[in-house]
């Protein structure tokens, strides 16, 4: 099996933003986060892969493609550059393999009678709820 795609350094577009949450002075001074752009339709991804990121769902890729991701866990604004693409990277991974396509099977016969004797059996909980004659 063959390594998923990663996205390197200069594919992306970085930008030093304020971090929210506690840490005092620094966080009120000192631009750590780091918001990291992704242009999903204009990036070297494979095909395949680049159709499967756009069609997952994620709510951070917009309508036109561009994936907005921030990372605030650390203090240094270093890091944070890295654990925001090593997270990019992790989300390309995800997607990279392709799912695996569903062998249609059909349910046992042990199956089917359990599913209605449970039913059955609820239908007798639900009939002796009804109105008691004296």
């Amino acid at each position: 099996m063959k390594p998923p795609p990663r996205v390197e350094a200069h594919e992306v577009e970085f930008s030093a933003i304020r971090a929210q949450g506690a840490g005092g002075q620094n966080v009120n001074k000192v631009s750590s986060a780091v918001q990291l752009r992704f242009d999903i339709p204009a990036s070297a991804l494979p095909e395949d892969v680049r159709q499967r990121l756009l069609a997952s769902g994620d709510q951070r890729i917009s309508q036109a493609g561009v994936l907005v991701m921030k990372a605030q866990r650390h203090r240094s604004q270093a890091l944070n550059r890295d654990d925001a693409l090593a997270r990019l990277n992790d989300l390309i991974a995800g997607v990279a393999e392709p799912p695996r396509p569903r062998k249609p099977t059909r349910p046992t016969f042990g199956s089917k009678q359990r599913r209605l004797e449970g039913k059955a059996q609820r239908g007798r909980i639900k009939a002796g709820r009804g109105k008691v004659d004296v």
